[in-house]
C-alpha cells in the first residue's frame, strides 16, 4: 500500500474518526481537556505506527497535562481502537501537539486589530483632507 493511496487515505480517517471519539467520550482521566481535538491522522502504510496529531484549547499547562494523560491511556485508546477497527495490525500510537488551530486564532486576531488601525487612519485622513478642503474652499472665495 502506498502512502498517499486511496486505502491509506481511507484508513487514516477512519481512525481519526474513532480516536476523535475515545478521545471524547472513553477516556476518564481528569488531565484530558473536554477540549481536545484530533486534528489528523497518518497510519503507516504497514499499519505499525500512527501519528495523531492533537490540539487542545487553553493554556499551554492545560496543553501539557491532556498530552501526558494521552501518553499514559496509550494502550487503553489502542486496544479500543482494535475493538472498534478491524486492521490486521493495531498501530502503535504516537500523539503530537499541534498548535495550527490557536496559531490561526492568534493570526485572526492580529489581522483584525491591523485593520481596525488601518480603519482609524484612514478615518484620521479623511477628516484631515476635509479639514484642508474646507482651508482651501474658504481662500477661494475670498
Amino acid at each position: 500500500m502506498r502512502k498517499n493511496s486511496v486505502k491509506n487515505r481511507k484508513i487514516n480517517d477512519e481512525v481519526r474518526r474513532v480516536l476523535a471519539q475515545i478521545i471524547s467520550g472513553g477516556i476518564k482521566d481528569p488531565r484530558i481537556s473536554p477540549m481536545t481535538s484530533v486534528l489528523a491522522v497518518e497510519v503507516a502504510p504497514d499499519l505499525k505506527t500512527c501519528k495523531a496529531w492533537i490540539s487542545v484549547y487553553g493554556d499551554e499547562e492545560k496543553k501539557a497535562q491532556t498530552m501526558e494523560g494521552l501518553e499514559s491511556a496509550a494502550g487503553f485508546v489502542r486496544g479500543e481502537l482494535a475493538r472498534r477497527i478491524n486492521l490486521r495490525h493495531t498501530p502503535q500510537i504516537k500523539f503530537i501537539a499541534d498548535d495550527s488551530i490557536a496559531y490561526g486564532v492568534e493570526m485572526s486576531h492580529r489581522i483584525d486589530e491591523v485593520r481596525a488601525v488601518d480603519r482609524m487612519a484612514e478615518a484620521a485622513r479623511g477628516e484631515a483632507e476635509d479639514a484642508a478642503e474646507g482651508m482651501d474652499s474658504g481662500t477661494e472665495e475670498k
